[in-house]
């Protein structure tokens, strides 16, 4: 069963499905529906009489779209979180806007959750639309954001979308990932399960209790909303069955630095004061200092940082994980991942994965009719009990070129092992080999910092020398070379300033047709078209924009990529002011990735100093000295040391310059900005 491969606990959701979807099973065929499937709506296995009385449930197969959206109860609820973050002197409520069948409550069946726990309802807006949500004159959710509602409402879920503490309706503040943020969605997982209190408004004492439904809830959302869901799943919160975590943060200590390196400009209290509520600018003035004292632009790890790692929190998760990330995700980088899926491995937690060529967008927008059909069968397994086979598929969905996929059974692939592959000198200063040779004692490269270049200049000038970088190139591969997971480069370097910035980058050096990760909307382009997933309502339309791959020619592809500040050397968790002359030896963490460098094409390895649009540059311009000797690069090849060997075997070296053009790749990485705005959603 590839889902729970690699030492899967088995969990009491695949014991139980068969009864759960006994139990539900009457939910799907209500007395009366009107609910026609608008277009897009989907098909699947109708039920037949037996598996309605529950004798036959595991043959239910799918859901139906049976119920009516248009005559969904609509209300909304506050949730105490049983905390005071914005130290009032009461508790914190949130808001949860909640769209569920009105038949399905008539008849006194209960139904599973669906939740999107969000910062950004009202601020910034949800999908590529950017959708907030609305409210009628009594103050009733019209509008709910995305095709969430639309779509599983109509199948006998509910929907719930829940403003995190401090934001739109509800109090409190927001804390970036901290207990505020977490609670807040925990709180309302605990609710739908009876062990919290919620209320009719949000000041009043009429309470609102959850009997409407079983209480297995799953979460879902993109960047931050998928953050959040990271962070509840990470306390063990019973009832939160599964999450779908997409482009999620998993540590945000390393959103922000990369070995006390830092990746943008600004710290957690700008992303604050984003996406706060008006009215909790004045309350939540003390918090936001916290995150301004917490969270130094030293990169120094603290106490805050380490409240907002879900990664070593990862053996509580009881809920399974489908994760969404995108391999060139320059916002919310593949590390975030990588790491939390090895952690989730190494606990035996039920995951299954797709990784897209594209950036920071969400697979309603790359893949829109099978994530649908996925999602439906997913849900359907984890919060029905539907034994519909979606855990014994395979584990993962790899993005090969637009719109082209691959699947593993699992991931990586079994046979996948770490290489060392060692930088030599080559016939050029600065265009060194990539082998498994080790450089003699005494080979050195040196470069200086140029923060105004980034990876893509390095690597359309790899086979020349600059004084900006330094490359190493394997030949010309004879047969295809598989990197899978996550990678590492030890290097030992020799500064001429107190202080400096380090980068290490992967290369395929070959033509390609690619995602334009690095183009306006992050590898796709958004058409005027819409089509419709689910039923609409006056108010809530479940017709969306289409979208297509945006491709790009290029002649090499940058497909991981790490970045450190080699005054960490010492210690991950402080830095040091660096010693002129002296070497210093540090480890650069490389994203995850899945890429296949094909047979002709050509692998390298670039380490330079500052990644302009992606670090911040180090306080001084140092010139940095590489001992080739002590720098290595360990990656993880399918089929370990042998692929490489074989893949290399028989290659004629070439270091000498291949071509006196630069090569064409696509723009470079353009600022990215934690704060949401022009950036893809």
């Amino acid at each position: 069963m590839p889902i729970r491969a690699r030492g899967t606990r088995l969990t009491y959701r695949s014991l139980l499905a068969a009864s759960v979807a006994a139990l539900t099973a009457l939910a799907l065929t209500p007395v009366g529906a009107v609910a026609a499937p608008g277009p897009g709506a989907g098909t699947g296995t109708a039920e037949s009489p037996e598996t309605r009385d529950g004798r036959e449930s595991r043959k239910i197969r799918e859901s139906r779209p049976v119920y009516s959206y248009a005559a969904a109860i609509r209300e909304s609820v506050w949730v105490d979180t049983r905390i005071d973050g914005d130290g009032d002197g009461r508790t914190d409520r949130v808001a949860v806007d909640i769209v569920r069948p009105r038949e399905a409550a008539a008849q006194g069946r209960r139904i599973p959750v669906i939740m999107d726990a969000s910062p950004y309802y009202s601020c910034c807006g949800r999908g590529n639309e950017s959708q907030r949500k609305t409210y009628d004159a009594d103050g009733k959710p019209v509008q709910f954001p995305l095709h969430y509602d639309n779509y599983f409402v109509p199948r006998g879920y509910a929907f719930a979308a829940v403003d995190l503490a401090g934001t739109n309706r509800s109090d409190g503040c927001v804390d970036i990932g901290g207990r505020s943020d977490v609670q807040s969605a925990k709180a309302v997982v605990d609710w739908l399960n009876g062990r919290a209190r919620g209320y009719t408004t949000r000041t009043g004492g009429e309470r609102a209790r959850a009997d409407w439904t079983t209480g297995r809830t799953g979460m879902i959302g993109k960047s931050y909303d998928g953050t959040v869901a990271n962070g509840v799943a990470a306390t063990g919160v019973e009832g939160l069955e599964t999450i779908v975590p997409i482009g999620a943060i998993s540590s945000w200590y390393d959103y922000y630095f990369a070995k006390g390196a830092p990746l943008f400009g600004t710290g957690p209290d700008r992303l604050a004061r984003a996406v706060e509520s008006p009215e909790a600018v004045s309350r939540c003035g003390a918090v936001k200092q916290r995150l301004v004292e917490g969270a130094p632009r030293s990169g120094d790890l603290t106490g805050l940082w380490a409240e907002r790692d879900y990664v070593a929190d990862a053996a509580k998760v009881r809920a399974s994980v489908f994760a969404v990330h995108g391999a060139q995700d320059l916002n919310v980088r593949s590390k975030h991942f990588g790491q939390w899926w090895d952690a989730l491995a190494e606990a035996g937690v039920e995951r299954k994965v797709w990784l897209t060529q594209a950036g920071h967008v969400d697979p309603f927008d790359f893949r829109r009719a099978e994530w649908v059909r996925t999602l439906h069968r997913w849900f359907d397994h984890y919060l029905l009990g539907y034994d519909n086979g979606i855990d014994d598929e395979p584990m993962a969905d790899v993005e090969r070129a637009p719109d082209r996929w691959t699947t593993d059974r699992v991931w990586p692939p079994r046979g996948t092992r770490a290489a060392l592959l060692r930088p030599g000198n080559g016939a050029l200063p600065g265009v060194g080999t990539l082998s498994r040779t080790p450089a003699p004692p005494g080979a050195t490269e040196t470069f200086t910092d140029a923060p105004r270049l980034n990876e893509i200049d390095w690597a359309k000038a790899i086979d020349r020398t600059t004084t900006d970088k330094t490359g190493f190139i394997t030949a010309p591969l004879t047969r295809d070379l598989r990197l899978s997971g996550s990678g590492t480069v030890t290097v030992t370097a020799t500064p001429t300033t107190t202080s400096a910035h380090l980068t290490a980058v992967l290369v395929d050096l070959g033509p390609a047709t690619i995602r334009d990760y690095a183009g306006p909307d992050e590898g796709i382009v958004t058409l005027d078209e819409r089509t419709c997933w689910g039923q609409s309502a006056p108010g809530d339309s479940a017709c969306f924009k289409e979208t297509r791959a945006d491709a790009a020619e290029v002649d090499f592809t940058v497909f991981s990529r790490g970045w450190a500040d080699l005054g960490n050397h010492a210690s991950p968790a402080v830095g040091k002011p660096l010693t002129p002359g002296a070497r210093h030896t540090i480890t650069l963490d490389l994203h995850t990735a899945d890429h296949i460098v094909p047979a002709g094409h050509r692998l390298a390895l670039i380490i330079a100093g500052t990644d302009r649009h992606l670090i911040q540059p180090p306080a001084s311009t140092p010139t940095i000295t590489l001992d080739l000797s002590r720098t290595g690069a360990r990656l993880p090849f399918v089929g370990g040391s042998a692929a490489f060997t074989a893949a290399t075997a028989g290659a004629a070296d070439r270091t000498a310059p291949r071509t006196a053009a630069p090569f064409d790749s696509v723009e470079g990485p353009r600022p990215v900005d934690p704060i949401p705005g022009d950036q893809h959603r």
